[in-house]
């Protein structure tokens, strides 16, 4: 689902007119927020398609990729991945890294596990405790995948120099830290009241 349902964005005339009379409203932020937004939806957009021409979800692509880490560590800690996490995950684990519920996590392992991506094994530490481990038929699928999806990923940023990226990746995490900031307790954002 899109982030963003408006069509044409409003021009920055428009928005300076509706300032007018909503004095909350910041023109610049508004417009910033919106071409954010819609970069953002356009990109994902280009990014789905290249992974459901392969047959696979942005949620199943991010826990084979999890996986992929622990099953090639070297490899990941050249892509600057925290390696710190050796063997396999247990579902939560990974529900945690990917920042999605246990329930949610359960269904994309499962349809993984299906498609023989995966395989969940008792922990040889713990053995009430499942881990899930990639296997070599979702290691082939990765090592196939990755590299179009790299050159699509580079396609869409190739408009930027390698310095305006920089600049780029300080911004949003400036962005980050303040929607990071206003969700702890006692700053949430102010909600609008109901219609």
């Amino acid at each position: 689902m899109p982030h963003l349902l408006l069509k044409d964005l409003p021009r920055y005339e428009c928005l300076l007119e509706a300032a007018k009379e909503l004095p909350e409203l910041d023109p610049s932020a508004a417009e910033a927020f919106l071409h954010l937004l819609r970069t953002s939806d356009e990109a994902a957009s280009v990014t789905e398609r290249n992974l459901t021409s392969h047959n696979i979800s942005q949620g199943r692509f991010c826990v084979l990729m999890l996986l992929w880490r622990t099953f090639h560590p070297k490899a990941a800690k050249l892509l600057g991945a925290d390696c710190t996490c050796a063997g396999p995950r247990t579902p939560a684990e990974l529900a945690d890294a990917a920042g999605v519920t246990r329930a949610t996590m359960t269904g994309l392992v499962d349809t993984l596990e299906r498609d023989g991506y995966v395989t969940r094994e008792p922990d040889p530490v713990d053995r009430r405790m499942m881990s899930v481990r990639l296997t070599p038929k979702g290691d082939r699928f990765l090592q196939e995948f990755m590299p179009g999806h790299f050159k699509v990923t580079a396609s869409i940023m190739s408009t930027l120099t390698e310095a305006e990226r920089k600049t780029l990746v300080g911004l949003l995490v400036k962005i980050q830290q303040q929607v990071a900031s206003l969700n702890t307790i006692g700053k949430q954002p102010p909600v609008a009241p109901a219609a």
